[in-house]
């Protein structure tokens, strides 16, 4: 369970450092815009967010065990988060990732992280696909700049509510949106190891604000981003209100301690190494409870920020932490500027995120998966969407290890392999 940067420290050099600080700047120009809006998606203030990825992102690199992860709040949380501030508020938000945290340090300590290869894939493939739909129905009001009072959390009554609002779509709202897909699309194909995102919602952000369009951005909906951390604190605790969030905290700490794997299982793929999965979820651990104790997010490895620290040429967790670093000076210097990002960019990001997260180039593989398999995927999806993220992690665990015994008793073996990505 030793930390990863334990391990690199000793033979660390200056041309690694040269890797790293490039690495981690580059991904704290992919993550800000993210993080900002994974954190207005989730309904919570955009500095959330930045509070997350800094707090959480800092923690994760320093303590976990993978050389290249990158941590923060993630797409996979939106759902979840916004579910549990619509319940609890916000403050029932932080505690519930605060125990999150403790859970994740008892599973963390009884080595558990080895325990991801027996949740079966069509599980993860059908939540995620799951959370992919609600992530992308979430974020079309702003995309077309809809007139609209809250949207509400449950599927069919928002896919209602947008319908009935379709008559105050906004044609600026809607180009604004689409040409920073088309824009993120064209410079990630052109420059893969560019950081496409800033760069796509930075301008068309500055063409809303120099040309005076009527679209909105965070600081017409949520006011001036401050330029400080908050004050860490303890969330307010009481037995009646752990009782009330343990569902919700145990949802959390499952979907990080499993997003956090699996990102780093990629990693490794993508640098040859090993991560050691038990000191990744302890660090998940701390992480949220760091991030709860400033206010921020629930947060996790994030593949896609990871994927795109080894890309630029990160080496070991120095990257990580110097991202973190960075994302932080930003909010110290430039907050200010973040304001002026336009909501429908930030929601044609987040459908963008939303479609490479559902990986659509599987489905067809996914299709010719035992009858079995696919039932699971279907079922898990559906449950996610129209019922409750809960329900659908709880059912699909217990019908896919009936199904993992059954076909253990009968000698099949072959066709159950652990999650890989």
């Amino acid at each position: 369970m030793k930390p990863k940067i334990l391990t690199t420290l000793p033979t660390y050099t200056r041309a690694q450092f040269a890797s790293d600080l490039v690495a981690g700047v580059t991904v704290a120009m992919v993550a800000l815009p993210l993080s900002l809006a994974i954190a207005i998606a989730s309904g919570a203030a955009p500095e959330k967010g930045i509070v997350t990825a800094i707090v959480a992102g800092f923690l994760i690199s320093l303590l976990g065990g993978s050389r290249v992860q990158i941590g923060g709040p993630t797409g996979a949380f939106i759902v979840v988060v916004f579910g549990v501030i619509s319940e609890h508020g916000y403050d029932g938000l932080v505690l519930a990732t605060f125990m999150a945290g403790i859970i994740m340090l008892i599973a963390g300590y009884l080595k558990a992280g080895n325990l991801v290869a027996y949740v079966p894939e069509p599980v993860i493939n059908g939540f995620t696909i799951g959370i992919a739909v609600i992530i992308a129905v979430s974020q079309i009001k702003d995309l077309l700049g809809l007139s609209m009072a809250a949207v509400p959390a449950d599927f069919i009554a928002k896919i209602e509510a947008l319908w009935l609002a379709r008559q105050s779509v906004s044609a600026f709202a809607l180009g604004i949106g689409l040409a920073t897909m088309v824009l993120i699309i064209v410079l990630r194909r052109l420059w893969p190891k560019f950081p496409g995102l800033i760069v796509a919602v930075g301008l068309t952000s500055t063409l809303v604000a120099v040309a005076a369009l009527p679209v909105e951005t965070i600081f017409s909906q949520f006011g001036p981003l401050p330029r400080t951390l908050p004050v860490p604190a303890f969330p307010q605790i009481s037995v009646e209100r752990m009782q009330e969030l343990l569902p919700s905290a145990l949802v959390i700490a499952f979907l990080a301690s499993i997003e956090s794997l699996l990102s780093a299982m990629v990693a490794d793929k993508m640098i040859g190494g090993h991560h050691r999965p038990n000191a990744e979820v302890l660090a998940q651990g701390f992480a949220n409870i760091g991030s709860a104790l400033f206010g921020g997010l629930p947060a996790t490895g994030a593949i896609a920020r990871t994927a795109t620290n080894v890309r630029a040429g990160g080496k070991t967790p120095i990257a990580g932490i110097v991202h973190a670093l960075t994302i932080l000076l930003i909010m110290l210097l430039a907050a200010p500027l973040a304001g002026y990002l336009a909501m429908p960019a930030l929601a044609g990001l987040l459908i963008l995120t939303a479609w490479n997260m559902s990986e659509p180039h599987k489905w067809r593989s996914y299709m010719q998966t035992p009858t079995a398999d696919r039932i699971l995927l279907l079922l898990t999806l559906f449950l996610t969407v129209f019922a409750d993220l809960t329900v659908a992690i709880g059912v699909g665990v217990f019908v896919g290890l009936a199904l993992r015994l059954r076909r253990n008793k009968a000698g099949i073996t072959s066709d159950w392999t652990p999650p890989d990505r």
